[in-house]
């Protein structure tokens, strides 16, 4: 296999591409069983990724049945990694220290977010922060 970039898929990523099978997020999210990346996951994250994706006012059209579906192929194809350290404060928004942490623990190379912003600093942990059409374009994928 040839999953050399290790990557974090941030909520908002999950969000956009259950919303659009047309976008850059969704294009992303088709190649997890790829060997272009391997994406890393934490506790913290996966709770996150069911917490945010049952939320009734995003109008995803689906069940918490098929959400739990989709949060188990996370947990099946997903790299764990558990937090050993935290090195809290990190990010710009208090609530995604958490992927921060994941971020330095597991040394991925890069999240994958629309948050850009909110992760600012990361790049001193050697963490790379990029939007799905960014990260596609690295990996050689046009969406």
């Amino acid at each position: 296999m040839n999953k050399n970039r290790k990557i974090i898929i941030d909520t908002n990523i999950l969000v956009s591409a259950l919303k659009s099978k047309r976008g850059a997020s969704y294009k992303l999210l088709s190649l997890i069983k790829s060997d272009k990346f391997e994406f890393y996951i934490s506790v913290p994250l996966i709770l996150e990724y069911e917490d945010v994706l049952k939320r009734p006012e995003l109008g995803l059209n689906l069940s918490n049945r098929e959400i739990d579906k989709l949060i188990d192929i996370f947990c099946l194809l997903g790299t764990k990694n558990p937090i050993w350290f935290s090195w809290r404060p990190v990010s710009k928004d208090s609530k995604d220290d958490f992927v921060a942490d994941l971020a330095i623990n597991a040394q991925v190379d890069a999240i994958i977010t629309y948050n850009i912003k909110d992760f600012y600093g990361l790049e001193k942990f050697g963490v790379q922060l990029m939007t799905p059409s960014e990260f596609l374009a690295e990996i050689g994928e046009n969406k």
